[in-house]
């Protein structure tokens, strides 16, 4: 009796350098993309891929996890480029934008979010001083982002991207204030 023909195992994205991110940010979901980036940065040179790409697909979270991502991105040997797919919202967006330049697609029906940094905290009066420090500091740590990653300055930013209310943008207007690089269906 004849064997039936046996189905070819499709290549998983890690094989094909590609990182899936659907989650919001927070240490423990953002451990696998840190460990994708290293674990290919220590490949031999002569074996690292010419790109990584990250797909975010993120309403956003935990903003010391984004910056420790981000900082692994900038840091990696081998260009982080981006595809932002569904929402992709508040630090998935500074994530998503600290991809390569150049290489920052946002696809055409996806939902961009940028807001001001928000934070709650209660405690004695010497914990909240100290709370307002790290608050301002982030802050900081955001426009200069925002500046590095648009080339925009910064009263532009606050006026448009980082107002008091959260600012809803499509996937052309993301372009339009450098977020995105181009709009593109992914495949």
């Amino acid at each position: 009796m004849p064997q039936p023909a046996s189905k070819k195992e499709l290549p998983s994205l890690e094989e094909n350098n590609v990182y899936l991110f659907m989650d919001g940010f927070n240490d423990t979901t953002i451990r696998p993309v840190i460990e994708f980036i290293l674990r290919k940065n220590l490949l031999l040179v002569k074996e690292r891929p010419s790109h990584l790409t990250l797909i975010i697909c993120s309403p956003g979270g935990e903003m010391p996890s984004a910056f420790a991502l981000i900082d692994v991105m900038k840091g990696s040997s081998i260009p982080i480029h981006t595809i932002g797919l569904g929402t992709v919202a508040s630090c998935g967006l500074l994530t998503f934008m600290a991809g390569a330049k150049g290489h920052r697609v946002v696809t055409p029906m996806t939902s961009i979010m940028s807001h001001q940094y928000s934070w709650g905290q209660g405690g004695k009066h010497h914990e909240l001083l100290s709370t307002v420090k790290e608050f301002e500091l982030t802050s900081e740590r955001m426009l200069k982002l925002y500046k590095n990653c648009t080339g925009l300055d910064e009263k532009t930013i606050r006026k448009y991207l980082l107002p008091a209310s959260d600012v809803w943008l499509d996937a052309d207007e993301a372009v339009k204030f450098g977020l995105a690089d181009y709009v593109k269906d992914t495949y």
